[in-house]
């Protein structure tokens, strides 16, 4: 049985030399390890270093995996205070690969795989590195995504129905057992939906400490990657999807900060850390905040049902790890329970 994520290098090379420019000579790629949804290589070549990501192969659901989605929206973030890396080049029709791809500058930095920051020798430090990710975040929530060319990259309004809609559909699309704790939060979000307040921002689906990168010698994010879950939607889901991630256990492939004293490290509380966002959002706090968590919880349950479905099926990007993610539904779908018990 053929590896499925490897490519083809005597089709990409002259490929990449005739569509990219200054392109020259492609010497290897290096499957990066780390994600489960697009496969993502290291790119060498005599020019320098790229960095090529793909949509798996095989059957996949509708909507998944659309780094033309990707390319698209870092593409427009280039002249904003949104640090992105250079989008080179899109492949729609994936020829030389047999699969949509596109091609970005390889940018040098840290990424931070632990969210204690046990490699940080200074409180200080880690401090700096979490309000450098919060600002971040708030400038993100302030781009004129019409402005920039997205103000049809996503449905306005409506945000949190619509996305509870769609990842109830991915989840029943690709469940493999009925989990009693996932059908009791989907019927709990459903009957607590708040009221639309029509905001109305560019969220970036996934935002994390894992999926940026520092540079090198000082807290700084010069790159955020991995857009693939970006839209037009509510600024509320990205806080409380990060915040939602850091309440699952440390001890476990999350690597959450559950049950890491925060302040003893230097890291910011949940609610310190919240305050800082709304201040920098210019708003004066968050309501319904059990929901949005509730619904962090639920939609990463959904999206890790969807991992393990596809490592069943043979297409997961890291086989392997895909296949552990059956317990995490469970798990994400408890904590959940446990947020919104008291709500």
């Amino acid at each position: 049985m053929s590896d499925i994520n490897v490519l083809d290098e005597a089709a990409l090379g002259p490929y990449l030399e005739r569509s990219v420019p200054g392109f020259k000579h492609l010497t290897g790629l290096k499957k990066f390890g780390a994600g489960q949804s697009n496969p993502t290589y290291l790119v060498a070549a005599e020019s320098g270093s790229y960095v090529l990501r793909a949509k798996p192969p095989g059957q996949l659901l509708k909507s998944a995996h659309q780094v033309d989605r990707e390319f698209r929206v870092m593409d427009a973030l280039k002249d904003t205070p949104v640090p992105v890396p250079d989008m080179l080049h899109l492949s729609q029709d994936g020829a030389p690969i047999g699969r949509m791809f596109y091609l970005m500058e390889h940018v040098d930095g840290r990424i931070f795989w632990d969210p204690a920051l046990p490699e940080i020798r200074s409180n200080a430090e880690r401090a700096a590195i979490y309000d450098a990710m919060n600002a971040t975040l708030a400038a993100l929530h302030a781009v004129d995504y019409q402005a920039v060319g997205l103000g049809d990259f996503g449905k306005p309004g409506s945000y949190f129905e619509r996305q509870l809609g769609r990842w109830t559909s991915q989840y029943r699309a690709s469940e493999t057992e009925t989990v009693p704790s996932m059908d009791a939060l989907i019927a709990w979000l459903e009957k607590h939906l708040p009221p639309d307040d029509g905001v109305v921002s560019l969220v970036h689906g996934d935002y994390r400490l894992d999926n940026m990168i520092f540079a090198p010698d000082k807290p700084e994010v010069v790159a955020i990657l991995d857009w693939e879950l970006s839209t037009l939607g509510h600024p509320y889901a990205d806080i409380a999807y990060q915040c939602m991630q850091w309440r699952l256990p440390h001890e476990t492939a999350f690597r959450g900060l559950g049950g890491i004293d925060r302040v003893a490290i230097g890291l910011p509380t949940e609610e310190a850390y919240v305050a800082d966002y709304c201040r920098r959002a210019g708003i004066a706090g968050i309501d319904n905040w059990p929901f949005f968590l509730a619904f962090s919880f639920f939609r990463l349950a959904a999206i890790c049902q969807g991992v393990y479905k596809r490592a069943l099926d043979g297409n997961a990007s890291n086989p392997d790890k895909a296949k552990t993610y059956r317990q995490a539904v469970q798990l994400l779908s408890h904590l959940a329970g446990e947020t919104i018990k008291d709500a």
